[in-house]
C-alpha cells in the first residue's frame, strides 16, 4: 500500500484509513479481526471521534473509542506501529458545535483515558463551529501539544476560509482536512472541472472556493469520509439501480485490474495527485480488504475521467 505524507510533517501514513464509528456494536474478537484485517493490508490509521457510539444502546460519548482501547489492549511497541487520530467539536445534546479551550482539552484527554493511550497522533475538529474563537482552539492546540497528548492537528468538513480564520491563532500546521468524498459525492473536484459555466449544477462551489488545490498549495492532507455513498447518508452507489453506467464502468475496470469495484472506487480517489487518504466506515473484514487493493492501482486518465462521467458530473 502507498503512503502519504501526513501534512508538511515527515510522518508517512497509509493512503487508506480504517474508520472506527461503526464498533459499538462489534464485541472483542470482532474488533480485534477488523484491526488485525487491517494492520495485514498494511493499514496503519486507525480514526475514532468523541461522538462515535453515542446513540448506540447504552452508550455515550467516546463509546467507539474505549470499545477500540478494551479490546485491543496496545502495547507499547504496537501502539508506536500505527497512527491513532480522533476528532472533537460535535456536542449530541443538545446538538451543536464547542471549539472551546475546555471542550477541546477535556474531550482529548477523555479520549486518551478511552483509547489506552498516552498520546494522540492526530486531533481533528470534526466540523466547523460558527462560535468558534481561534484564540481558544490555538490556547488548547498549545496546551495539548506542550503537555505531549496530541503531536498534530487538523480540522474535518472545513472550509479554506474556516481553515483561514483558525491560522490567525493557531501556530500549529493543520496538516489534515477530513470531508466527504466519492465518486458520486465529488463537487470538490467536479465544480473545478465545470467553473464559470451556467446552467450546470457542478459550477457551484459548496466548499468556500477550491479546497483540493487550498489543500494542495498549503501541504494539508485531505481525507475522503463516505468513499462508496450516493451522497450525503443515502446508501451505497455500489450495485445501485440509480448508477447503472457507473457500475459497469466500475466492473470492467474490476475485471482489467483483478480487484473489485470497492478497490476501483478507491483507486478513483487515491489516483488523484493530491495524495487524498480513503476512510473506511465498514466493520467487514472482507470489505476493508477489497478496498486496500485498490490503493495503488494507477488508473489511467481516461480511466479516471470516465469514471466520474460516468458517476453523472460534468467532463466538459
Amino acid at each position: 500500500m502507498r503512503s502519504v505524507s501526513l501534512g508538511s510533517t515527515t510522518t508517512q501514513v497509509s493512503n487508506v484509513i480504517a474508520g472506527m464509528m461503526r464498533i459499538a456494536g462489534s464485541d472483542d474478537q470482532q474488533i480485534r479481526d477488523l484491526y488485525t484485517t487491517a494492520r495485514e493490508a498494511s493499514i496503519d490509521v486507525f480514526d475514532h471521534a468523541d461522538l462515535y457510539g453515542f446513540n448506540h444502546p447504552g452508550g455515550g460519548p467516546h463509546l467507539c473509542e474505549r470499545r477500540f482501547g478494551d479490546a485491543l489492549q496496545l502495547t507499547s511497541s504496537e501502539r508506536e506501529q500505527i497512527t491513532l487520530q480522533t476528532k472533537t467539536g460535535i456536542i449530541a445534546d443538545p446538538w451543536g458545535y464547542d471549539q472551546s479551550y475546555e471542550h477541546i482539552v477535556s474531550s482529548a484527554e477523555e479520549s486518551l483515558r478511552a483509547l489506552r493511550t498516552d498520546y494522540l497522533d492526530l486531533l481533528l475538529l470534526h466540523r466547523p463551529d460558527a462560535l468558534v474563537e481561534p484564540d481558544e482552539v490555538a490556547r488548547a492546540f498549545d496546551h495539548l501539544e506542550s503537555t505531549g497528548k496530541v503531536r498534530a492537528f487538523g480540522v474535518s468538513n472545513h472550509t479554506p476560509r474556516q481553515i483561514d480564520l483558525l491560522k490567525t491563532a493557531v501556530t500549529q500546521p493543520i496538516v489534515a482536512n477530513q470531508v466527504q468524498l466519492s465518486v458520486t459525492h465529488s463537487t470538490l473536484v467536479a465544480q473545478g472541472l465545470s467553473s464559470n459555466m451556467v446552467g450546470f449544477d457542478d459550477s457551484i462551489s459548496r466548499d468556500g472556493g477550491g479546497l483540493v488545490d487550498y489543500a494542495r498549495v498549503n501541504n494539508i492532507t485531505l481525507q475522503a469520509w463516505s468513499p462508496f455513498q450516493k451522497g450525503f447518508q443515502d446508501g451505497v452507489f455500489l450495485d445501485s439501480p440509480e448508477y447503472p453506467e457507473l457500475n459497469a464502468e466500475l466492473e470492467r475496470l474490476a475485471a482489467k485490474y483483478s480487484v473489485t469495484p470497492t478497490g476501483i472506487a478507491t483507486a478513483w480517489i487515491t489516483r488523484h495527485p493530491a495524495g487524498i487518504q480513503v476512510v473506511l466506515g465498514t466493520t467487514t473484514p472482507q470489505r476493508v480488504t477489497d478496498a486496500a487493493a485498490g490503493a495503488d492501482i494507477p488508473l489511467t486518465r481516461g480511466e479516471w475521467y470516465a469514471l466520474i462521467q460516468a458517476a453523472g458530473h460534468n467532463v466538459p
